[in-house]
């Protein structure tokens, strides 16, 4: 039976939330102000129709908005949607105990995605898509308008033909297609190992379909041209499936918010690295150690800053940083440090850095509750957080990029002191 509920504010994933007797519920697609009617299922509840619309709400540009899971915010104008992004950060801060402005949000959408992960499934069919919202059902696509042009209608064609050849086996697929400078990088995943044959099937449609690489978990099945990122100088052919930022545009701002931070820093660790984005245009003019857990990330770092002229000396190492993070006479050689973890924060490196000679840290975050944790560590160990700065990457969904630079006036320590 069909509910009337009247949306009071914006939830952390873009879910409008209603205030009942019964406590928040939440409502996907609907915005602050609006009277909705809902069909309710505990704390959730399906939109059925706005009765009261929003002067905040737009048409959506996407035919799959509502169904695809991938976007959360087509139906929000321009200046809700900037005020709840940076409200969403300022909440996670206000939590932390930090106070620091925030400046207003960049976008860095650019071209759009640079990559898609697309989901195959076999039990109609063959079907190719993004997952609904809060489900395992495919929604099959046949464009994405938020994806680069390289990507927005070829992908969907490239993904269909590749589930089809390994469809008999009807296993779920993830197939991550990468816009490079050598043309699509694709890896399939969720099959397992495939025989000669299958194996033969694939490298032959990767050259029908023009791709530069395809791999299989991984594993490389055939590279017909490097898949080459441009980063800085550099060119990085990244091994199959590694992290990279989600557009060029969101890289480039990044990187230089990062190069500002580290502004007259000769000596610089550049922590979690990836395959190079921050450290191969800091080397441009500074000494950097860069350090990642995936091994193959770093070979191709090394790789990149090997062939790459004019960089000063860049050192790498394979490290999990989570485990074994980097330890004070390790970090008091540094000028800076700049931190960009995964969702889960550095807090055990960032503890070793609270204990350091370090006076400066860049600390670049997907996740505004461990950049806030993160941040208070150091603040408490005498650390500054002058400014904050969210990068909107991620446009359409509810995740941003957080930058924030923080300093504290150098210390000599008892280390160097007995030196």
């Amino acid at each position: 039976m069909a509910e009337q509920l009247h949306i009071s504010r914006l939830g952390a994933k873009a879910d409008g939330i209603a205030d009942t007797e019964s406590g928040a519920v939440f409502v996907a697609g609907a915005l602050p102000g609006e009277d909705v009617l809902v069909r309710r299922e505990g704390s959730r509840a399906q939109l059925e129709s706005v009765e009261t619309r929003s002067a905040d709400r737009e048409t959506p540009f996407c035919p799959y908005f509502g169904r695809c899971g991938g976007c959360a915010t087509q139906h929000m104008g321009h200046s809700l949607y900037q005020g709840w992004k940076r409200e969403t950060v300022s909440v996670a801060l206000r939590q932390a105990g930090i106070d620091a402005p925030l400046r207003d949000l960049v976008d860095a959408h650019g071209d759009g995605r640079r990559r898609i992960t697309l989901h195959g499934r076999f039990a109609h069919g063959v079907q190719v898509g993004y997952m609904a919202a809060r489900s395992h059902t495919v929604v099959e696509i046949d464009h994405c308008p938020i994806a680069e042009p390289a990507l927005k209608t070829r992908a969907p064609e490239v993904a269909r033909v590749l589930a089809g050849a390994l469809a008999s086996a009807r296993k779920p697929l993830d197939i991550q297609i990468t816009a490079t400078e050598g043309g699509l990088d694709i890896d399939l995943r969720g099959h397992g190992p495939v025989d000669d044959r299958k194996g033969r099937r694939l490298c032959d449609l990767a050259g029908s379909l023009d791709l530069a690489r395809l791999s299989l978990h991984g594993e490389l099945l055939l590279e017909r041209r490097s898949p080459v990122i441009v980063m800085g100088r550099a060119q990085v052919v990244p091994p199959p499936g590694s992290f990279l930022q989600a557009t060029r545009r969101g890289e480039e701002v990044l990187s230089q918010l990062v190069m500002e931070g580290c502004r007259d820093a000769r000596s610089i660790a550049d922590l979690f690295s990836g395959c190079g984005p921050f450290a191969l245009r800091l080397a441009e003019r500074a000494e950097i150690h860069a350090v990642e857990l995936d091994r193959a990330a770093v070979a191709a770092l090394d790789r990149a800053a090997r062939f790459t002229p004019g960089l000063r000396r860049i050192t790498t190492e394979a490290r999990d940083l989570f485990r074994r993070p980097l330890l004070g006479p390790e970090l008091d050689k540094f000028e800076a440090v700049v931190l960009d973890p995964p969702r889960a924060g550095a807090e055990a490196q960032v503890r070793q850095i609270a204990g350091s000679n370090v006076s400066r840290v860049v600390s670049v975050s997907c996740d505004g509750g461990t950049f806030a944790r993160d941040a208070a560590i150091l603040i408490a160990a005498g650390f500054t957080l002058d400014e904050v700065v969210l990068v909107d990457q991620f446009k359409h969904s509810p995740h941003v990029e957080i930058v924030g630079v923080l300093r504290r006036e150098p210390r000599r320590s008892a280390r160097r002191r007995r030196g």
